[in-house]
C-alpha cells in the first residue's frame, strides 16, 4: 500500500517516482476494436520514461479473457510496454512484477540496471490497469468517516458493507469478478510471452509480485529462465500476519534502539514502552480524537520503511511522556493516507482470493490481548466476508517443489515479509534456489539504500546464476526523527491558534 509514502512524504523526506509516459492512460483509453480476438497484441514504437529519461520502447495494449474460465467471457485491454535493450547481444527479457495488490505494475525504477543486456516488459494487472479498473468508492468514503475506532467491530463491520455494495455495483456495470484472481494475473504475463514471441523470460518481483512469480514458477516451469524476488511472499501471508511475528520485529527494533544513544536516552526497552502505550492510551488530546485502530495500522504500515520508523517510534515514546499531539496527528491525517491508497476492490480480489479463510475468526485470533500492535491487516481482513472471493485452486495455496533458478533477497526488519518466512518457508522447496537478508534493511528497501549492491547482486544473478552480494554494506538504523508527528501537530496547533489571533484583533479593530 501506498500509507508508508504518505508518511515519509508528510514529512518531507519521501520521494515520488512518476511511471511511464505509456503505462499512464486513462482506462476509458483502451478501446477493444471489432473483430479483436483474445491474444491480440498491438504495438507501437513509444518512449518510455525512468527517473526524468526517455528509453526506447514498444507500447500496445494486449486483448485477454476477462474470465478464462467461462468460455462466453468478454475481452478487456491491458497495457503492455516492452523497453528494449541497448546491447546488441540481447539475453532473456525479464518480466517486472513490482508490489500490490491494488497498485499499478508500471513506474519500477530499477528496471534501468537490466537494459544493457535484456529486453524488459511489463504487461499491466488486471482490475488496475487496462480497460477495467476494480475502483471501491465505497470503501474510500468509508474510510473517510470511520464510526469511531478504525478496526473496531463497527468499522469492520461497516467496511465490509462497504465491499459488498462495492461488488455489486461492479457486477451491475458488466465487471465479472470472477476473473480478477492471482491465476488469471499468471496468465496474463504467459499470453504477453507468447504475443510477444519470447522463448523462456526472467522474472524480476517485490513484494505481492513474488506470489505472482512464484505460482508464475509452478504453473509454467518451462517458461521461466530465472527469478529473483524482492520482499518474498509465501502463501499464507497475505493477509495473515501473526502478532506474535510482528512484536519478534518491533522487539528487533527494540535491540537496536539500544544500540542508538539517541534512542535508548528516550526508553530503556522501546518494545515494552510501546506495549505500555498501547494498552493505556486516551481518548483524546486537547478534545482531538485519538483512534486506537488508525495508529496500530498507521504504525504497522510505516514500520516496514526504517526512516518512516524513526518517526513512528517517536510518537509512541512522547505519549509514553504523556505528549498524545503526535497520536494525535496520525488519527486526522489517517483518513486521507489510508482512503486512497490502493485500488480497494483490486487489493481485497487478489489478496483474499489469495489467502483468505471463511471460516477464521479474525478479530479473535488477532486479538491485542498480548501483543503491542496486533495485526492491523489481519483484522481489516475481516472486511472481505461480503466481497466475492475467488479462491486460489488449491495447489497454489502452499508451497510447491521448484526446479527454477531462484534469488531470495530480504530486509532483516521487515514487518511485511519478514525475511524468516522466505528462509523457512519457501527455501527449502528450491532446488535451485538462493537467499540473501540484508541486515538492518526494510521492505525492499536495499533496493533504494544500496542501489549499487542491489544491481550487482541482480545483475549478476540474471546474467550468471550467481549472486553477488559482495558490494553490500553493513548500515547501522539510526534514530533520526527530524521532524516528528508531534512536532508537526503542535506547529499546525501554533498556526492555527495565531490565525485565530490575527482575525480577533482584526474583527475587534472593525467593531
Amino acid at each position: 500500500m501506498k500509507l508508508r509514502t504518505w508518511i515519509v512524504a508528510i514529512t518531507a523526506i519521501g520521494s515520488s517516482i512518476l511511471p511511464a509516459s505509456c503505462g499512464t492512460q486513462n482506462n476509458a483509453d483502451f478501446l477493444i476494436p471489432e473483430g479483436t480476438q483474445a491474444g491480440d497484441l498491438q504495438l507501437e514504437e513509444c518512449t518510455y520514461e525512468i527517473d526524468k529519461e526517455d528509453y526506447p520502447a514498444d507500447c500496445g495494449t494486449l486483448i485477454v479473457p476477462e474470465n478464462r474460465a467461462n468460455p462466453e467471457s468478454r475481452l478487456i485491454a491491458l497495457p503492455v510496454t516492452r523497453v528494449r535493450t541497448t546491447g546488441n547481444q540481447p539475453a532473456e527479457p525479464i518480466f517486472v512484477l513490482p508490489g500490490g495488490p491494488g497498485i499499478s505494475n508500471h513506474g519500477t525504477p530499477q528496471i534501468r540496471w537490466f537494459l544493457d543486456k535484456h529486453d524488459v516488459v511489463i504487461v499491466g494487472y488486471r482490475g488496475v490497469d487496462g480497460s477495467v479498473r476494480l475502483d471501491c468508492s465505497e470503501v474510500s468514503a468509508h474510510i473517510k468517516n470511520l464510526p469511531g475506532d478504525m478496526l473496531g467491530e463497527a468499522s469492520i463491520e461497516n467496511m465490509s458493507d462497504a465491499y459488498g455494495r462495492c461488488a455489486e455495483r461492479l457486477q451491475s456495470e458488466g465487471v465479472d469478478l470472477g476473473g480478477y484472481t492471482v491465476v488469471e494475473v499468471i496468465d496474463d504475463l504467459e499470453d504477453g510471452r507468447l504475443a510477444l514471441g519470447y522463448g523462456k523470460i526472467n522474472l524480476f518481483s517485490i513484494s505481492y509480485g513474488t506470489r505472482l512469480a512464484m505460482i508464475y514458477a509452478w504453473r509454467y516451469p518451462e517458461s521461466i529462465h530465472r527469478s529473483a524476488m524482492v520482499a518474498v511472499n509465501p502463501p499464507g501471508h497475505m493477509f495473515y500476519y501473526a502478532p506474535e511475528v510482528i512484536d519478534e520485529q518491533l522487539a528487533y527494533y527494540a535491540n537496536l534502539c539500544a544500540q542508538d544513544p539517541k534512542c535508548s536516552a528516550q526508553t530503556d526497552d522501546l518494545a515494552e514502552t510501546m506495549r505500555t502505550v498501547s494498552q493505556n492510551m486516551p481518548d483524546r488530546w486537547w478534545g482531538f480524537p485519538i483512534d486506537r485502530g488508525m495508529l496500530r495500522a498507521a504504525s504497522f504500515e510505516s514500520l516496514s520503511d526504517t526512516q518512516a520508523a524513526a518517526k513512528v517510534f517517536d510518537t509512541w515514546l512522547a505519549a509514553a511522556k504523556g505528549d498524545y499531539s503526535g497520536m494525535a496527528m496520525l488519527t486526522l491525517a489517517g483518513p486521507m493516507m489510508f482512503a486512497d491508497a490502493t485500488v480497494w476492490g483490486e487489493n481485497i480480489a487478489k489478496a483474499a482470493g489469495a489467502d483468505y479463510e471463511m471460516t477464521r475468526e479474525l478479530r479473535v485470533d488477532m486479538n491485542l490481548a498480548t501483543s503491542i500492535l496486533g495485526s492491523p491487516r489481519s483484522e481489516m481482513a475481516a472486511a472481505a466476508a461480503r466481497w466475492l472471493v475467488n479462491t486460489l485452486p488449491e495447489e497454489y495455496q502452499q508451497v510447491q517443489p521448484s526446479d527454477v533458478e531462484t534469488l531470495l533477497l530480504s530486509g532483516s526488519i521487515d514487518l511485511w515479509t519478514p525475511a524468516q518466512f522466505a528462509e523457512d518457508e519457501l527455501r527449502p522447496s528450491l532446488s535451485k534456489g538462493q537467499h540473501v537478508v540484508v541486515a538492518e534493511n526494510g521492505h525492499a528497501e536495499m533496493l533504494w539504500r544500496q542501489p549499487e549492491a542491489s544491481k550487482r547482486l541482480l545483475t549478476s544473478f540474471f546474467d550468471t546464476g550467481e549472486a553477488d552480494d559482495s558490494l553490500f554494506t553493513y548500515q547501522l538504523w539510526e534514530y533520526n526523527v527530524g521532524l516528528g508527528f508531534p512536532a508537526i501537530a503542535k506547529i499546525i496547533l501554533a498556526v492555527g491558534a495565531l490565525i485565530v489571533t490575527l482575525i480577533l484583533v482584526v474583527v475587534r479593530k472593525l467593531v
